[in-house]
């Protein structure tokens, strides 16, 4: 029996040292990811996050933009498909014909629902994904849309019919909905110098540009050489790397900062908020000649100037330059200038709408590229300078949490190339191509003014009383609630504080510098 008896301990003595040699190299393997994965530099810790943020919104605008070149060639070529099955089946040609015409009238609107599902889902998520970011924190919500994006790439790569191309359209418009918000909630989160804001945010403005910009040559080209999965698989790569940087870096699932930030102001509020609303509307208009022209100009171009496809497919890439263009001009002006952040936005508003008339009088290729470069230059000026304004509005007139504006941002986005998909081009069919971009110019021009609401913005000051009254309630947190009655104890004189021999006194009264600057605006 000893003999028997000791192997079996030598088995469980080797099996408990495998399983401290192999405890010890795990903990070895997690300390060195912990060292890689967690910057201890600031510094270099808001550029690796400004870097996830600027990919994840480079991913989502070229998935919304690679379908372009892609989903009516292969639509059409499933539906012809399924008319020949169909012509096999019922073998009689006036069933066959009657069928087919029916499908023929409603092929441009199914195009044109496709592309707008996923504005429209993310236009209704995103009160909810605002409110969400800002009670949890911003790095869960950046990882769980970009989880979401990167099943809406493999679900766009291994759809085969129209019900999934659809539901993987859908599906991005939730995961943009917490990506995009999160993201640009969390850059104006941690860059918190106004110069450093906008040049970040422009950053990420030019990444959503060249997503939006270059997808569809990038697509166009490997559908016809590669195949549908191609691009598809290579943005799901693409998110995959993005999601694991994410998940190393930012640790959302063992982050324990959001337990010491304030609670955010409600979305409702910040939008009866005046400034927060001209800014909001100011978004949704200079974006409408972008969103309205994208689903109509192609047909325009093919019966007015007889486009070529590689000329269709290249309109509007030469924007781009313009575009990064207006950027690092409004991002140069605002740190030199930065009372005049609603100038630039204004100035803007004037260029799109001088560009968008111009755009039917165009002749060929070549003139077209003016306007288009003139409209992308001028959407440029309006979000860079804009985009931080939001920023700013939120730190001196509400809670310095900025999910729930950013989200106010993106619905004003949304807005636009929801309709545009749909509404384009009835409004083309009904009164021309033509009236279409004189609307969209002069309701650029007209609202260019009403920017100047915005004019005493950056005067203001930080204000207790205001955001109390905005809030129409009492303090929220223990913090805020110490703070008003330290407050109200100062303005009544019964402030009491403990003198060397452990008496209380009522010093006089004074007034702090909170107290002093607070709710005055020059």
């Amino acid at each position: 029996m000893e003999n028997i008896m000791e192997p079996e301990g030598t088995t469980e003595g080797q099996a408990t040292n495998l399983a401290q040699s192999a405890a010890s190299k795990l903990s070895q393997i997690g300390e060195r990811t912990k060292q890689l994965g967690y910057i201890q530099d600031p510094v270099r810790q808001k550029q690796v996050i400004l870097v996830i943020v600027c990919v994840a919104l480079l991913l989502d605008n070229m998935l919304y933009m690679v379908i372009v070149p892609i989903i009516p060639d292969y639509l059409e070529e499933l539906q012809k498909a399924a008319d020949k099955a169909e012509a096999v089946v019922l073998q009689t040609n006036f069933t066959n014909s009657t069928t087919h015409k029916a499908t023929k009238g409603n092929f441009d609107l199914q195009i044109g629902v496709l592309f707008a599902s996923k504005a429209i889902l993310q236009l209704l998520v995103n009160p909810l994904s605002g409110t969400f970011i800002d009670r949890v924190g911003y790095d869960i919500p950046l990882f769980i849309g970009l989880n979401v994006m990167f099943l809406s790439t493999l679900t766009f790569a291994f759809a085969e019919n129209y019900a999934t191309l659809f539901l993987a359209r859908s599906i991005q418009g939730l995961g943009s909905a917490f990506a995009d918000t999160a993201g640009i909630a969390l850059i104006a989160d941690r860059y918190t110098e106004e110069k450093e804001r906008s040049k970040a945010l422009g950053i990420a403005l030019a990444f959503i540009s060249f997503g939006s910009l270059v997808a569809p040559p990038f697509g166009g080209v490997l559908y016809q050489f590669a195949g549908k999965r191609v691009p598809f698989l290579i943005l799901a790569c693409v998110c995959l790397i993005d999601g694991v940087l994410c998940l190393t870096v930012l640790k959302p699932f063992s982050n324990r900062e959001r337990e010491n930030m304030p609670v955010g102001t409600p979305i409702y509020k910040l939008m009866i908020d005046p400034y927060i609303a001209v800014v909001a509307g100011a978004l949704t208009i200079c974006n409408i000649p972008l969103a309205f022209l994208e689903p109509t100009i192609a047909n325009w171009m093919e019966e007015n100037m007889h486009a070529n496809q590689w000329e269709i497919g290249m309109t509007w890439f030469p924007a781009f330059f313009p575009h990064v263009l207006g950027v690092y001009l409004t991002v140069k002006l605002a740190a030199k200038y930065p009372h005049l952040q609603w100038f630039y936005g204004a100035i803007g508003m004037v260029f799109i709408g001088a560009s968008s008339c111009t755009v039917p009088a165009c002749k060929n290729f070549g003139q077209l590229m003016i306007p288009l470069c003139g409209i992308c230059f001028g959407i440029a000026f309006v979000d860079t300078a804009l985009l931080p304004t939001l920023g700013f509005l939120v730190d001196v007139r509400h809670v310095s949490v900025y999910g729930s504006v950013y989200a106010i941002a993106d619905i004003s986005y949304c807005v636009a190339y929801a309709l545009g998909p749909v509404v384009a081009g009835q409004i083309v069919h009904d009164l021309g191509f033509v009236q279409l971009n004189l609307g969209m110019g002069l309701a650029n021009v007209l609202y260019a003014p009403a920017l100047l609401l915005l004019k005493n913005v950056t005067k203001m000051k930080p204000s207790f009383s205001e955001r109390n009254m905005l809030l129409e309630d009492g303090p929220t947190g223990l913090y805020d609630t110490i703070k008003m009655e330290q407050r109200e104890k100062k303005r009544k004189g019964l402030c009491t504080t403990i003198d060397e021999n452990g008496v209380e006194t009522f010093p006089q009264r004074s007034y702090s510098e909170e107290e002093s600057s607070g709710g005055e605006y020059a």
